[in-house]
C-alpha cells in the first residue's frame, strides 16, 4: 500500500473532470514500471532504478513536464521494447524526488488520465513513446448501480485486509475515508496484490461501471482464497497440537511397559528370531540389527513404523544362502530338453556344457545367455526346461515396455509407496537365490527417458563381475546374484545397446525348417490337444506325414510354430463340431489327408514355388531366404530391339539387388567374347530384367550369380540346366562370395523339384553342418568364380525358337538413310 493514500483525496476530490482533461503531447518520454500498474488518480511512491528511469525523473523534476507511466510484461527484462510493455498506461507528473539514506532514490507520481503507446520513436537516453490519449466513461451522476458496486469492492478489500495481517491497519483506514467510487476503484487497483495480467484488462476497460465489475469478481476470488488459507492454517496447527500429545502419551507407555520389562511389540519379536535363522553377511547382519533398534524406538501409531516395518519384512523375506541342489546328471537332463523341444541343438548343447562344468569350477559363476530369435519358435518355454532339466526353481520377468529404471533397481524406501525392483521381487517369490531367471523380451525394453535408462540398469543385473553385489535401491543393500541363471530373449539385437550385448552370450535360435515343423506338430502340438479334448471311447484325431506338411506349407507361413498350434486347434473344434452333429465322424476313425484339410480350413492360404523348366531363355531359379523360411524365387531376363539401349530392373527390388543387376551385366559385358556375344549387341538391344511376385519387396546380394547366369542366358539364347538353382554374391571381376541362409534355401530348393545346387565354395562349411537326411538325393556344385557358374549352368543348346540377335552395320545404316 502506498505510503501517503490521502493525497488521492487532496488533490481532486470533487474534480473530476481534472483528472481526465490534461493536455497530452503526441511524444512523452515513458517510465517502465516492474510488478506494479497505475491507475487514474494515484498519488504513490515508485523506487526508480534503472540509469535510464534516474535520468527520466531527474529532468521530469526539473522542468514539470508529463511522462507516460506503464507496466513492463515481463520483470527480468532489463530494457523493455515496445512488445515488452503494456499498451495501455496512465499520463503522470513526478511531484518529488527522494534521495534515501541507503542509496536508493523514490519518486512520488501523481497520475492523470490513460494513454494508449503506438511507437517507439527513441530509446536512449531514456523511452519517448508516440501515445494517443484514451476517453474514459463516466457514470452518470447518482448512478446508484455503481454506487452499489463500489461500495462491494470496499467492504471486500476491508474483508480482505483483516484476513491477511502483514497489511497495516492504515490501509483499512485509507480504504474507509475515500468517498468517491472513482478514486475508490483506482486506489484498489493500484494497490491491490493480484496478477498484473488483470489489472491490465481492468486498466483496458474505458466504462467506469465495467471497471468496477471486473474488479468486484477479482476480489471475491481474493477474499475466498485468503479465508481458505487461514482455514488450512488453523486445521493445520490444530492437527499438530494433537500429535504432539499423542507423542508425549505414546513416550509415557513406553516408559511404564520398560519397566514392566515388556515391551509389548510382536512384529520386533517375529522378525528378530527370523533375522537370527538366515545366513546374512556379518555387515548386513549389523546394518539390520540398527534398522530393527530404530523400528522399537518408532511410535507404532506412527506412519513411519509401517513403512520400517515393511522394510525389514522384505529384507527378511530374501532367500540369503538359500539353494536348490543342480541336478549333475547330464542323460537326464538332455532326456529332459530333448523332449519337450525338437531342434534347438545349440542352446542345448550350451546348458549341458554349463552342466558338465558345474561341479569342476571352484567359481560357481553362472553365465548370462541369450537366445535370439524369430517369433514362436519356443526361446521362452526353453528357460521352463532348462530350470526343470537342472533342478532348479524357475521365474520370469517380461521387459517388453519397461520404461522406468526403478522397475529394475526399485525405489528409494523413503518415497511413499516405495517397493523393490522386479529382480528382488522375483527372488523373493522364487525362494532360492540360484533359480533359472527368464529376461524376456529384453529387446523391447524403452530406451532412456525421463524416468531414467532402465537398459542401462540391466548392466548392473547382467554382469558377471558386478552383479555379485547388487544395488537395489529400495534395499539399499549388496545382494548377491552370481548365482542366479539368467537367460534373456529376443527377437532382434538391433534394439539392444552395445554395452549389453557384450555381457551376454548370444545364441542364435533359428526358425524352424518344415521337416522340424512337422515333427513338432507330431510330437507336441497333436498330442497336447488330444489331451485337451476328449473325443471319447479313446477315439483321437491323427494326421498322416504328407497331411501335416500340406497344412505346414499352405495354410502357415512363420519361422515358428505359434500358427500351425492355432490351425491345428481349429482342425480340433471342427472335428470335434462333426462329432458333435453325425453318429459316426468319419475324420475320427482314420489319418487325416490333405483333402481332408482342405475341407476343414477352406481353400489353401499360401502357396509354394515349384521349378517351372527351362523352356525359356532368360530364365534362372535362385534361392532367397525370407524371416519364415526359404523361397525359391526366379529372375527372368528379356531382350528387345532399341535405338537407346538400356537396362530396366522390375520386381520391387531394393538398393542392392539393384547394383547386383547392374554389376553383373558389366561382367557379361566386359566378358562377351569369352561368351560368344558380339559387343555390339550391347549397343542395339536393351534388356529387361524382372523378380516376379512384384507386390513383395526384396533385396540383398545373393542373387548376383543368378542374375549374370539369367542375363547371359538371355544375350545367347542357350538353355540353362534343367533342375538347377544357384546362390551367391558375386563381384565385379566375377568372384563368388558366400551367403548365409543355406539351410533354409537347400530345403526350398529341395522342395521345389530342384536336385542341383551351385553356391560359392566358401559355403561347403554350411552344408557338413547340415543333418545328411535333409540334403539326399541333391547335387551340390562349389564355384570360385562366375565363368565356373555359366559352365555349369547354360548348355551349348539353344531354347525352341531362339530370338536372333541381330546387329545392324554402319553401311546399312547408310543405306537407309
Amino acid at each position: 500500500m502506498p505510503h501517503n493514500p490521502f493525497s488521492l483525496i487532496a488533490d481532486f476530490d470533487g474534480d473530476i473532470s481534472s483528472l481526465f482533461s490534461q493536455e497530452v503531447e503526441p511524444v512523452l518520454p515513458v517510465l517502465p514500471l516492474r510488478n506494479m500498474m497505475l491507475f487514474p488518480g494515484v498519488v504513490a511512491p515508485v523506487s526508480v532504478g534503472r540509469p535510464a528511469s534516474l535520468k527520466l525523473i531527474s529532468q521530469a523534476a526539473k522542468n514539470g513536464g508529463l511522462m507516460a507511466v506503464v507496466c513492463q510484461k515481463e520483470a527480468e527484462v532489463e530494457f523493455p521494447g515496445l512488445d515488452d510493455l503494456y499498451p495501455i498506461g496512465v499520463v503522470a507528473k513526478a511531484v518529488r524526488v527522494l534521495e534515501l539514506p541507503d542509496g536508493n532514490t523514490t519518486v512520488i507520481l501523481q497520475s492523470y488520465g490513460r494513454v494508449e503507446l503506438n511507437s517507439i520513436t527513441r530509446a536512449k537516453p531514456y523511452l519517448r513513446a508516440q501515445v494517443t490519449p484514451l476517453d474514459d466513461v463516466l457514470p452518470e451522476e447518482g448512478d446508484k448501480e455503481y454506487e452499489a458496486v463500489s461500495e462491494a469492492c470496499k467492504d471486500l478489500t476491508l474483508r480482505w485486509l483483516k484476513l491477511n495481517e502483514q497489511f497495516r491497519d492504515e490501509a483499512s483506514f485509507a480504504i474507509r475515508n475515500i468517498t468517491h467510487p472513482i478514486f475508490l476503484t483506482s486506489f484498489i487497483c493500484t494497490n491491490m496484490p493480484f496478477a498484473i495480467h488483470e489489472k491490465a484488462e481492468i486498466m483496458a476497460e474505458p466504462d467506469h461501471k465495467q471497471r468496477a465489475f471486473k474488479l468486484l469478481t477479482i476480489l471475491n476470488r481474493e477474499c475466498q482464497y485468503a479465508h481458505l488459507k487461514a482455514t488450512i492454517q488453523n486445521r493445520t496447527r490444530e492437527e499438530l497440537d494433537q500429535q504432539q500429545k499423542e507423542y508425549f502419551l505414546q513416550q509415557q507407555i513406553k516408559n511404564i511397559q520398560d519397566e514392566l520389562g515388556d515391551n509389548g511389540n510382536e512384529d520386533v519379536k517375529q522378525l528378530r528370531e527370523k533375522m537370527e535363522k538366515l545366513s546374512l553377511p556379518e555387515a548386513i547382519k549389523k546394518q539390520m540389527q540398527k534398522e530393527l533398534s530404530k523400528l522399537e524406538r518408532i511410535n507404532p501409531q506412527s506412519p513411519d513404523y509401517n513403512v520400517q516395518l515393511v522394510y525389514l519384512q522384505t529384507v527378511t523375506s530374501l532367500p540369503w544362502g538359500v539353494q536348490t541342489d543342480d541336478d549333475m546328471r547330464l542323460e537326464a537332463a538332455e532326456k529332459v530338453l530333448n523332449r519337450d523341444h525338437y531342434g534347438m541343438e545349440k542352446v542345448k548343447e550350451r546348458v549341458l556344457e554349463y552342466l558338465a562344468v558345474l561341479p569342476r569350477r571352484r567359481n560357481r559363476k553362472a553365465p548370462i545367455l541369450c537366445l535370439y530369435g524369430p517369433p514362436g519358435v519356443g526361446k521362452t518355454s526353453l528357460g521352463k526346461s532348462v530350470a526343470e532339466a537342472l533342478g532348479r526353481k524357475y521365474v520370469r520377468i517380461s521387459l517388453g515396455g519397461v520404461h522406468d529404471e526403478a522397475e529394475i533397481r526399485g525405489h528409494r524406501k523413503t518415497y511413499v509407496g516405495a517397493m523393490p525392483g522386479r529382480i528382488i521381487k522375483s527372488l523373493i517369490k522364487a525362494g532360492t537365490d540360484n533359480p533359472v531367471f527368464i529376461l524376456d523380451e529384453i529387446d523391447k525394453v524403452s530406451q532412456n527417458n525421463y524416468h531414467g535408462d532402465p537398459q542401462s540398469a540391466l548392466l548392473e543385473v547382467l554382469d558377471p563381475e558386478q552383479n555379485a553385489a547388487f544395488h537395489d535401491n529400495y534395499l539399499d543393500i549388496d545382494y548377491d546374484l552370481s548365482n542366479v541363471l539368467f537367460i534373456a530373449t529376443a527377437n532382434t539385437l538391433n534394439t539392444i545397446p552395445g554395452p549389453l550385448l557384450d555381457r551376454m552370450e548370444l545364441i542364435e535360435v533359428e526358425g524352424y525348417l518344415t521337416e522340424e515343423k512337422r515333427e513338432i506338430a507330431k510330437r507336441h502340438l497333436v498330442p497336447k490337444e488330444n489331451n485337451d479334448i476328449d473325443f471319447g471311447k479313446g477315439k483321437k484325431v491323427r494326421f498322416t506325414p504328407k497331411a501335416l506338411d500340406f497344412l505346414i506349407d499352405n495354410y502357415t507361413r512363420e519361422s515358428g510354430v505359434r500358427q500351425l498350434e492355432k490351425q491345428i486347434g481349429k482342425i480340433f473344434r471342427k472335428v470335434a463340431y462333426r462329432a458333435g452333429i453325425e453318429a459316426e465322424c468319419p475324420l475320427l476313425g482314420t489319418a487325416l489327408k490333405p483333402e481332408n484339410i482342405s475341407e476343414l480350413l477352406g481353400k489353401p492360404i499360401y502357396n509354394r514355388d515349384k521349378y517351372q523348366g527351362n523352356k525359356y531363355a532368360g530364365v534362372v531359379t535362385g534361392l532367397a531366404w525370407t524371416a519364415v523360411g526359404g523361397e525359391i524365387l526366379f529372375i527372368e531376363t528379356s531382350v528387345s530391339r532399341s535405338k537407346a539401349p538400356r537396362l530396366t530392373i522390375t520386381g520391387n527390388l531394393g538398393d542392392v539387388m539393384k547394383e547386383s543387376a547392374a554389376l553383373a551385366l558389366e561382367y557379361v559385358k566386359a566378358h562377351a567374347e569369352q561368351l560368344n556375344i558380339d559387343y555390339r549387341i550391347f549397343e542395339q538391344w536393351s534388356l529387361h530384367l524382372h523378380v516376379p511376385e512384384g507386390a513383395t519387396p526384396k533385396d540383398g546380394p545373393s542373387a548376383g550369380i543368378t542374375m549374370a547366369t539369367s542375363i547371359a542366358s538371355a544375350l545367347t539364347q542357350r538353355k540353362v540346366h534343367e533342375n538347377i538353382a544357384m546362390t551367391g554374391e558375386m563381384t565385379l571381376r566375377g568372384k563368388v562370395l558366400p551367403v548365409g541362409g543355406i539351410k533354409e534355401k537347400i530345403l526350398a530348393a529341395k522342395r521345389a523339384g530342384i536336385t542341383d545346387i551351385v553356391m560359392s565354395v566358401d559355403n561347403r562349411k554350411d552344408i557338413e553342418e547340415i543333418n545328411e537326411k535333409y540334403i539326399e538325393g541333391l547335387t551340390f556344385h562349389f564355384v570360385e568364380n562366375a565363368q565356373q557358374v555359366f559352365d555349369i549352368a547354360l548348355l551349348d543348346e539353344k531354347v525352341e525358337n531362339a530370338i536372333t540377335l541381330t546387329v545392324e552395320t554402319e553401311n546399312k545404316e547408310a543405306d537407309k538413310k
